[in-house]
This record gives C-alpha cells, sequence and structure tokens, in this order.
C-alpha cells in the first residue's frame, strides 16, 4: 500500500506563522513556562527558538509569547490567548490534514505519479529550461561531485554541483530531481561527428521555433527524447548555422551551468 508523509503549515494571506515545529515549540513554551525547556524539549538551540518565536510574532502581527525578566525564579514565558487558541486551530486542521493524508493511500499509482507533477508545477523559477528526471550515479570529489541524471525521455545529463549542495538537497541515486538550465547558457552547434567541445552535456533536437529579436534570437528546440529546451542566441548565429524549423541541432551546456532542484 502506498504511504504518504505531508507537513502542514499555517498562512492567512501573505503571512506564514508556522508549522509542525513552530506550533511545537509554542506548545512546549506553554507546558514548560520556559523558552529555554521548551527548547530542549523539541531540540531546536535557545537562539534558533527565540528567532522562531520572533518571527511569528512579527509575522502574526502580535504578540504571541510574553517573556518576563528578573525575579527570584530567573523570569520565564507565557503564551498570550492568541496563540492558545493557534495552537488548538492548528491541532484540529492537523488531524483533518492527516485523514486527507491517508486518504491519498487509497486512490493508486495514477494518482501518486499525478500528485509528484503537480508539485513540479508548484517550483518556481527564473531558469527558462526545466527537465524532469531520476539521479543514476554520484561520483564524489574533494570539493565538487558529479552528478548523473537519465531525463524522462531517456537522455542523460550531467551536472557539477559542491559536496555540500549533494549533502543538502540529498542527492543519491534514484532520487527525482528538475535539471534547471538558463537559456542563456545553452550553445547550439550543428550535428557533426567531428564536433569536439569541453561541454558534458550535447543532447540532439530539432529547432521548432524562432522568436527573433533585434539583437538575439530565441530558439525553441524539441529533444530526440522528449521535451524541449530554449536557447538564446545572436542573430548571427542563427543566420550562421542556417538555423529554420526542422532543423537538427545540439543543445550543448557544460555540467556546470546545470542547477539541480528539488521539490520536498
Amino acid at each position: 500500500m502506498l504511504h504518504y508523509e505531508g507537513s502542514l503549515w499555517l498562512t492567512d494571506g501573505a503571512r506564514r506563522w508556522g508549522g509542525v515545529d513552530r506550533v511545537e515549540l509554542l506548545a512546549q513554551i506553554g507546558a514548560t513556562g520556559s523558552i529555554t525547556a521548551a527548547a530542549k524539549a523539541v531540540g531546536m538551540s535557545y537562539k534558533g527558538a527565540w528567532d522562531a518565536v520572533e518571527a511569528m510574532n512579527n509575522l502574526a502581527g502580535e504578540a504571541l509569547v510574553l517573556r518576563s525578566t528578573g525575579g527570584r525564579g530567573g523570569g520565564g514565558a507565557t503564551l498570550t490567548p492568541r496563540a492558545e487558541r493557534l495552537i488548538a486551530s492548528f491541532r484540529a486542521i492537523e488531524a483533518e490534514h492527516r485523514r486527507f493524508v491517508d486518504r491519498l493511500a487509497t486512490l493508486g499509482e495514477d494518482a501518486s505519479d499525478d500528485l509528484h507533477l503537480l508539485r513540479r508545477f508548484t517550483m518556481r523559477t527564473s531558469a527558462r529550461n526545466q527537465l524532469a528526471g531520476t539521479i543514476r550515479h554520484v561520483a564524489g570529489g574533494a570539493v565538487n561531485d558529479t552528478v548523473q541524471i537519465e531525463l524522462n525521455g531517456g537522455a542523460t545529463v550531467v551536472a557539477t554541483v559542491t559536496r555540500d549542495s549533494t549533502a543538502s538537497l540529498g542527492l543519491a541515486a534514484g532520487r527525482p530531481v528538475i535539471v534547471l538550465v538558463k537559456a542563456s547558457w545553452v550553445i547550439l552547434a550543428l550535428p557533426d561527428d567531428r564536433l569536439r567541445v569541453s561541454a558534458a552535456n550535447r543532447l540532439p533536437g530539432t529547432v521548432r521555433r524562432i522568436v527573433p529579436g533585434a539583437v538575439n534570437s530565441e530558439v525553441s528546440v524539441g529533444l530526440d527524447g522528449g521535451g524541449s529546451m530554449t536557447a538564446i542566441v545572436t542573430r548571427e548565429a542563427v543566420n550562421g548555422l542556417a538555423l529554420a524549423e526542422g532543423a537538427a541541432v545540439l543543445t550543448v551546456f557544460d555540467a556546470s551551468a546545470v542547477i539541480l532542484g528539488v521539490t520536498d
């Protein structure tokens, strides 16, 4: 049976108050009367807990936690009625959210695939080219790692990322990723067995559309394995390569030009 995990955040218009971790911090402050004790209970540093409290206070537009200082007990912290109501609302919404997530597991594999696709649609980026794929291999290096990705159409893309990025994104074989490449980083070339370039990625395709500009032109290429890429090249390059709709081309870009994104 499919199993889903979901996270819940509370928002009100443009205001984002918090999710499970922050609400649990509020609950522990209410239970212990101490930010220090609450931070320890949820596995946060004292500074991290206070940063979270201040962020919630600011984003809520009113105080959720009141701090008292001094006194024989060394001071403490209390929740405002607004914070207590917020916790109660979150718990009720969280219960409904859990029921919803559990219900997803009964919808089958097709619904699972659709959910993954919808999640990709929510990503917003300035990179024009966005291709879905799956990591096949990660080769570790002293500073940078080389990541080999198989696109959904079957083509292979190589990306060079820092080891920190590999760790923070959880990059490993089998992990779905989004390949991002800015259109200005894509070079177009004519198919030629003698073509020798240092760029690691060369994806064959066919010109679908050319949108001319005063200086540069936008060229859309349908990749042979499926999907498309857009390149921004000079008008002189379009003319020099005799590019036209239906022409066979290679989209060429370096491994360092690839940005990898994950949706979870």
